[in-house]
C-alpha cells in the first residue's frame, strides 16, 4: 500500500517493463506527462506507443539489464530525451521536447531473478536550461549579443587546430570603429551602446552561420571567417565596411555617420599558434587606422 502510493505521487516517470516488452505498471507522472492513461497502455507492448525510439539501442540495453541485472542510463547530453513529452510552460518555447535523464534497472522476484526492468525517467528540462544560460552568460557580450573575448579565445584555438590539421583556410578580420569616442563625448553613451549593436546587426547580416562576430573590447571587434581564403576574406571585408558607412545611422532624431577600418589577416604555415594570427591581424588594422581610417589593409601582399 506505501509503495504504491509512492509509486504513484513521485515526482518522477516510473514504468515496468516485461521481458516481451510489454508495459506492466505505468505511473501517473507517466500518464500526466505522456498524455496516455495507464488503462490505455498497460498490457501493451511499449513500441506500439512509442515506435520513434531508438528500437536496437533500447532493446540491447534491456537484454543487458534482463540477462545480467545491470544498471543502465541515458544521459540527456548524448540523448536528450528517452520518451517525446511536450515540456512544462515556458520551457515549451525552448526546447522541441522535455529533456529527461533516465535509468533502467532490474526488479527480482523472490527466488532473485530478474523478472522485470524498471525505467526512471526524471525532467532535467530547467537544469538544462539553466546551464545553456550559463554558456551563454560566459561566451556572449551582454551589450551586442555576439560572441564575446572569452569565446574568441578557445574558439579561434580549436580553428587553429583544424587548420593545423586538415589544411583547411583561415581568415581573421580585426575590426575598429573609426573615432567612436567622438560618437559618445558628441550624442552621449546611450547613442554610443546603440551604434554598437547597429554595427553587430548590420555585420551579422552579412557574413554566414559558420563564421563569428566576436566584441573584442570596446569599440574593437573581429571576425573569424572559417574555411575562408585571402581573396575571399578581403571581399567580405570591404563588403563589411561598405556594409557600415554607406548608410547613416538613426539614433531617435539624431543621424550620423559611422565607419570602420579593418585588418585581415589569414593563418598559414608560417603562423605557430593563434598570437601570431592575432599580431598579424592588429598589424594591419593599425596601418588601416594609419593610412586614414574607413580602409581595409591585408597582411597577403
Amino acid at each position: 500500500m506505501i509503495f504504491s502510493q509512492i509509486f504513484e505521487t513521485i515526482n518522477t516517470g516510473l514504468v515496468v517493463l516485461d521481458k516481451e516488452m510489454t508495459v506492466r505498471h505505468w505511473n501517473r507522472w507517466m500518464a500526466l506527462h505522456s498524455q496516455i492513461d495507464k488503462e490505455e497502455i498497460v498490457g501493451k507492448n511499449l513500441f506500439e506507443f512509442f515506435p520513434a525510439l531508438d528500437r536496437p539501442h533500447f532493446q540491447r540495453n534491456c537484454r543487458s539489464v534482463l540477462a545480467f541485472g545491470h544498471f543502465c542510463f541515458f544521459s540527456q547530453k548524448l540523448h536528450k530525451y528517452l520518451f517525446p513529452m511536450t515540456p512544462a510552460g515556458s520551457l515549451a518555447e525552448e526546447f522541441d521536447y522535455m529533456q529527461q535523464s533516465c535509468s533502467m534497472g532490474p526488479l527480482r522476484n523472490a527466488e532473485g531473478q530478474v523478472e522485470f526492468l524498471y525505467l526512471s525517467v526524471q525532467d532535467v528540462s530547467e537544469v538544462v536550461s539553466y546551464q545553456k544560460k550559463l554558456v551563454r552568460m560566459n561566451q556572449t557580450d551582454p551589450l551586442t549579443g555576439v560572441y564575446n573575448r572569452n569565446f574568441m579565445e578557445s574558439q579561434l584555438e580549436k580553428e587553429v587546430v583544424r587548420c593545423q590539421r586538415f589544411k583547411h583556410n583561415l581568415s581573421l578580420l580585426m575590426i575598429d570603429v573609426d573615432l567612436f569616442k567622438n560618437v559618445n563625448d558628441n550624442y552621449g553613451h546611450q547613442c554610443g551602446d546603440f551604434a554598437l549593436k547597429e554595427i553587430t546587426q548590420r555585420i551579422s547580416a552579412k557574413i554566414r552561420q559558420t563564421d563569428f562576430l566576436i566584441r573584442y573590447g570596446g569599440d574593437e571587434f573581429c571576425c573569424l571567417l572559417t574555411e575562408t581564403a585571402p581573396d575571399k576574406a578581403i571581399k567580405v571585408a570591404e563588403l563589411l565596411r561598405q556594409q557600415i558607412c554607406n548608410s547613416p545611422f538613426q539614433f531617435k532624431d539624431i543621424t550620423f555617420n559611422v565607419t570602420i577600418s579593418i585588418g585581415v589577416a589569414g593563418f598559414d604555415e608560417t603562423d605557430i599558434d593563434v598570437e601570431s594570427l592575432l599580431r598579424k591581424a592588429d598589424s594591419a588594422l593599425y596601418m588601416a587606422k594609419q593610412s586614414g581610417r574607413n580602409t581595409v589593409i591585408d597582411t597577403f601582399s
